[in-house]
């Protein structure tokens, strides 16, 4: 059965907003044990990304992205200057982080996180450890990255031991995304 998400109820929240203006001093978080490999995904197809858009970001009403018709995603996905990043786990995605290169001497953080079977396994400090390190290469004037009371009750706290410094607080509306089914279409056919 297919699905399509709806507008729902009206929910505050508040946006933390998070840089670093240099590259963090303490060591990277080491890789948990097991088969991990990050790989950047070059030119990733829409479906692809909608899938690890939507199955990282659906707990956490990640909604921006689920708007944008195919075009636009790809205009987006496949600009060269952003820079998606998927983490494998024995082969399979765990997580993903997009850099965002688009604004002179700055790097966003513009997406991160794990799919929902990877969550408390110690994989978010090390993807995040690993996405800052990348950031850096590109010798930007700040890092930065934002997050809301609606993502994981830990991400602030996880920005913060990475190293970022809140810089600025504001608090917004958003609307709840709702999944509907939708019935699969007919074939034409009797029965």
């Amino acid at each position: 059965m297919a699905r399509r998400d709806q507008l729902g109820e009206v929910l505050e929240t508040t946006v933390t907003y998070l840089e670093m203006t240099s590259p963090p001093r303490r060591p990277a978080t080491p890789a948990p044990l097991g088969k991990l490999a990050v790989m950047r995904a070059e030119l990733p197809t829409v479906s692809f990304y909608r899938y690890l858009y939507n199955t990282v970001g659906e707990a956490w009403n990640w909604s921006e992205r689920r708007r944008l018709d195919d075009e636009a995603m790809r205009a987006i996905i496949r600009h060269p200057e952003v820079l998606i990043y998927v983490l494998y786990a024995a082969g399979v995605p765990a997580g993903f982080a997009e850099l965002d290169l688009r604004r002179a001497g700055e790097v966003e953080l513009a997406y991160f996180g794990l799919t929902p079977e990877y969550v408390g396994r110690g994989l978010g400090a090390y993807l995040l450890d690993w996405a800052v390190a990348a950031a850096w290469t590109r010798k930007p004037k700040r890092v930065w990255v934002h997050t809301c009371t609606l993502d994981h009750p830990r991400a602030l706290s996880l920005y913060q031991r990475a190293g970022f410094v809140v810089y600025k607080r504001r608090v917004e509306k958003v609307e709840r995304l709702v999944p509907v089914a939708l019935a699969a279409p007919s074939d034409g056919g009797s029965g």
